[in-house]
């Protein structure tokens, strides 16, 4: 089992989720998280003040997928968030020791 992590812009959430549902990822994890990499912000002007955006809104989504389906998640990821421009996000992949679905008690890839 694998934890992927992407971050993404938020505009990118509909498509990269609609790429997912179709290859059977049945759930995920959507936080608003603020940041930046090589974007390193950017200036914005209100009320003819400028003022300078160092964090940067961003997507942080978490699915947990079989080993069998990880390489293909992250295809689908990157290909539904690529706008060609900086700050598209990154993607990273993760080794899941173990899980478990609360409510029935089912383990390893019967619980996702």
């Amino acid at each position: 089992m694998k934890l992927i992590t992407a971050i993404i812009k938020p505009f990118k959430l509909e498509e990269v989720r609609q790429a997912l549902t179709a290859i059977g990822v049945h759930g995920m994890t959507v936080t608003e998280v603020k940041g930046y990499g090589r974007q390193k912000g950017h200036t914005e002007i209100y009320r003819g003040a400028e003022y300078i955006v160092n964090f940067l809104p961003k997507l942080r989504i978490e699915i947990a997928v079989g080993t069998d389906l990880a390489e293909k998640a992250v295809e689908v990821i990157t290909a539904g968030a690529r706008t060609g421009q900086i700050g598209d996000g990154k993607v990273f992949v993760t080794p899941i020791e173990n899980a478990v679905r609360i409510r029935t008690g089912e383990t390893d890839n019967d619980a996702l």
